[in-house]
């Protein structure tokens, strides 16, 4: 299992590199750079139709691991779990209620149950830190005794977010204190002041204790999504994205796509935007299997109600990314198509993204202006006709600032008209 994690968390870090190259070019840009000499798309052209074998399956870079591998039991009966058992993602938390960092991930699960709220289950369970912590065993037994009169949410989310205040308290404050949390959700005081010191939670909380170690766990918060470790950044923008890379896998493909065009007939593609619509001409007969995998994609509604991730004025606006993090792709990649005669040389231009040579799915941006270090290293398959105000107008979104990024514009649909 773990191994696999390992090879989980190489694939994550090369996706991430890779599809941050055009954003790191974009810095690049020098207006005072001439563009290369422009030459007409009138060239003759031998049509080629699109080839399979220049297509390739990729395996998700996100597995789901195998029950059977795992030392990890599956969601049981005695879990606490919030969210349904069909939801897409399971993410299990290991966790000490006196740890600061897991107080902070409380709040980002929480965050990405609101975004996701039939898709995520939240599992927790306790691995209470008694050789470092004097009071998880406590509020460990506090949450269980909530729980005993259908309350345990209630209790964990008051715990955590009063962790600041009980944390440098005596045994004893800390004793009044949980009264006074009860009476804030409303318990039935007695009762919980019986179950708080009750034998069989204090032998709960031993077992969970020797679970813990005996499974290998080194501390907490320790998470686990879909059955498989993860050992990543646990802010909510990492995490998140993992999630919705996680998501994402429901929708793609297992197979590349069939031939859908016909490279002798012209395309337009209508990109409509939540700010308007922008028309743009397809190049079937210079680069027919980017423009077959774009029509596939669009007629499958793969590009219906997702967001312009990237908008770097001056640069490029794009999109084609359904999880919205700039990582995720339709299952399979497919080879560059670059052509002598086309450049980045104005705005307009519809280019594919990519994390590298022949590494194609289903990203792809419009130039904001003349971007000429990425002539040679990506396709050019099209050229707005109609609407490039409505791209310019587009939301500035840098995801590589993370922090306070405005909600990106939405592309609502792509329409495909042959002519």
């Amino acid at each position: 299992m773990f191994k696999r994690f390992y090879l989980f968390c190489m694939s994550l870090t090369l996706i991430i590199t890779g599809c941050q190259s055009i954003q790191r070019n974009g810095d690049e840009i020098d207006p005072t750079d001439p563009p290369p000499p422009t030459q007409s798309i009138t060239e003759t052209v031998t049509p080629v139709a699109p080839t399979l074998a220049n297509c390739t399956v990729i395996s998700s870079q996100l597995e789901s691991g195998s029950v059977e591998d795992s030392p990890f039991l599956p969601v049981k009966e005695t879990d606490w779990v919030k969210g349904i058992d069909s939801a897409k993602v399971t993410i299990i938390e290991y966790s000490d209620f006196q740890c600061p960092i897991c107080s902070n991930l409380a709040q980002v699960i929480t965050q990405i149950r609101e975004d996701h709220p039939e898709d995520i289950r939240h599992v927790f369970r306790h691995f209470p830190l008694l050789s470092i912590y004097d009071k998880s065993g406590l509020a460990t037994q506090a949450a269980e005794a909530a729980g005993r009169q259908g309350k345990f949410w209630e209790m964990h989310d008051q715990l955590f977010q009063n962790q600041a205040d009980w944390s440098t308290l005596t045994e004893q404050q800390f004793m009044e204190l949980l009264v006074d949390l009860a009476n804030e959700i409303e318990l039935d005081i007695d009762q919980f002041q019986v179950d708080l010191t009750d034998e069989e939670l204090e032998n709960l909380l031993l077992r969970a204790w020797n679970d813990g170690i005996e499974l290998g766990i080194p501390g907490t918060p320790f998470i686990l999504i879909n059955g498989e470790l993860y050992n990543g950044p646990q802010d909510y923008w990492n995490l998140s994205a993992v999630v919705n890379l996680f998501l994402l896998k429901e929708r793609q493909f297992t197979s590349c796509p069939p031939l859908v065009i016909d490279p002798l007939k012209q395309y337009v593609a209508t990109l409509h935007t939540e700010k308007g619509d922008v028309a743009i001409e397809l190049y079937p007969e210079i680069a027919p299997m980017t423009v077959n995998s774009f029509v596939f994609l669009a007629q499958n509604g793969w590009f219906d109600g997702i967001t312009f991730h990237r908008v770097i004025p001056g640069f490029v606006a794009q999109t084609g990314d359904p999880s919205g993090t700039g990582f995720g792709g339709p299952g399979y990649a497919f080879k560059n198509e670059i052509s002598s005669s086309l450049f980045f040389d104005k705005a307009g231009v519809l280019g594919m993204a990519n994390s590298g040579p022949d590494s194609n799915g289903s990203q792809f941006y419009i130039t904001l202006g003349p971007t000429p270090h990425l002539d040679g290293n990506y396709t050019i398959f099209g050229q707005v006709l109609s609407g490039l105000e409505v791209v310019e107008n587009l939301t500035p979104r840098n995801p590589q600032q993370r922090a306070d990024l405005p909600p990106g514009d939405m592309l609502l649909s792509v329409t495909i008209e042959e002519r």
